[in-house]
């Protein structure tokens, strides 16, 4: 009989896309966004797969956020965002990666399009490497 190198008890490999937007979600964390979430849309909807989203506390901050996540995503994963709105203004800023679509606000513009109600069939996908910014 021959074993398996393979450790069964080992976790199994994560969706590209869910890595992705546990990796947006680490990053934001990094870079103090709060009240981070993370909805798994795949059974809601086929536009995309997952919603990440985070509170940030300045337009400068928010600013700092998606910086660090589109120079994560293209370093670490080779991937360039599809499309992007709200950078100028900066109380929202959307940014598209096609399956993983990471939502960064401030707190005003958050309440307002309380996307957690809205996409409120979605899962939420459990966050436990992250601190208290879960």
């Amino acid at each position: 009989m021959v074993k398996s190198s393979a450790d069964p008890s080992a976790a199994p490999p994560l969706a590209p896309a869910l890595e992705r937007a546990l990796a947006a979600a680490r990053i934001a964390e990094e870079t103090r966004g709060t009240d981070i979430r993370i909805l798994d849309l795949r059974e809601v909807t086929p536009m995309f797969d997952y919603f990440v989203v985070v509170t940030g506390t300045s337009r400068r901050q928010i600013h700092s956020m998606a910086d660090e996540i589109e120079t994560v995503m293209k370093r670490e994963w080779n991937d360039r965002k599809r499309g992007g709105e709200g950078y100028d203004e900066g109380r929202w800023i959307v940014l598209d990666y096609g399956d993983v679509v990471i939502q960064l606000f401030d707190a005003e513009a958050r309440d307002y399009w309380n996307l957690e109600h809205l996409w409120s069939e979605a899962r939420r996908v459990p966050l436990p490497s992250l601190g208290a910014a879960t």
